[in-house]
């Protein structure tokens, strides 16, 4: 039987920061806005930590089916490949976190939407389960979209624009076109992440039949990749602040710069894939600095 300790290692915490900071940047822009809701924050935050659970409970189980994660994986150990998780328990974990998130996003879409359109409510029901169908289907299925290169362009979606804009909108009804320069910023830096990791198994990807971006474009091809990530979503956020400025406390997140700047610089210059893994947490972690800078920058200008 599971341990405690397994359940939480296939919960995968550290991926925990970055699914967060999509939904603190929306909420951030709703206070700068000056329509942000408690209730309706409150519970985008459950919801997207179980979603993100979710997604890490079905990533090991697909992973495992597919063969992907074996001893040549250069990442931690997954629960059911090493056995500390059986496939029916698996099973069984992501049909009561998947009931969870499903529960707690329709009470989040009933807040952000009881005072609009039925439409709108509807709407964001179908985000929400489109938004399990795609975490399971990332690497579990018969034909798991992350083995043929389109996990980058969900986890845009679903990192980014998605948790941004729709958290927005839910606290204040309204989805002004500048709100998406952040969406972008977060998709960027989150899809980054997801590079990294595939940078760090590419070998092993490519004799599993993965094919990744980093598979595709090869270990130079990746770094250029991942560096156009994390510099075009500064751009951004930088065109945010400039277009929206009311204080200089609104550039609160430039101090995060650096950390991005040395982590890729020592990423480009890593020769040992396997070396790339701490990265991961690091950039999830400095993505989460940069969104609560940012926002701690916009509550201070309207205070």
């Amino acid at each position: 039987m599971a341990t405690t300790k397994s359940w939480i290692d296939a919960a995968r915490p550290r991926t925990l920061p970055l699914a967060l900071s999509g939904i603190l940047m929306g909420c951030g822009l709703a206070w700068f806005y000056g329509a942000i809701q408690a209730s309706v924050s409150a519970l985008a935050v459950v919801t997207a930590t179980l979603i993100q659970i979710f997604s890490n409970f079905a990533n090991d189980y697909g992973d495992s089916q597919k063969g992907t994660d074996n001893q040549f994986r250069l990442g931690p150990v997954r629960t059911v490949q090493s056995g500390e998780i059986s496939k029916k328990e698996m099973e069984t974990g992501m049909k009561i976190v998947g009931a969870l998130s499903f529960v707690s996003g329709l009470l989040l879409v009933y807040f952000g939407t009881r005072h609009s359109s039925p439409v709108a409510f509807f709407v964001f029901v179908g985000l929400g389960i489109l938004s399990l169908i795609a975490a399971y289907f990332y690497t579990a299925g018969k034909k798991p979209y992350g083995y043929i290169g389109l996990g980058d362009l969900f986890v845009f979606l679903f990192f980014g624009l998605l948790p941004v804009a729709g958290v927005f909108y839910l606290n204040t009804g309204t989805l002004p076109g500048s709100v998406f320069w952040l969406a972008v910023t977060i998709g960027l830096f989150s899809t980054g992440v997801l590079n990294l990791n595939n940078m760090r198994d590419i070998a092993n990807d490519r004799n599993s039949g993965k094919i990744t971006i980093p598979v595709r474009i090869g270990a130079t091809g990746s770094r250029l990749y991942h560096a156009a990530m994390l510099l075009l979503g500064w751009v951004f956020a930088v065109v945010f602040t400039i277009q929206n400025f009311q204080s200089p406390w609104q550039f609160l997140f430039l101090l995060t710069f650096p950390f991005f700047m040395r982590d890729l610089w020592q990423i480009f210059h890593i020769q040992n894939e396997k070396e790339l893994d701490p990265f991961l947490k690091r950039l999830a972690l400095s993505t989460l600095a940069f969104t609560l800078l940012f926002c701690l920058g916009l509550i201070i200008s309207v205070a």
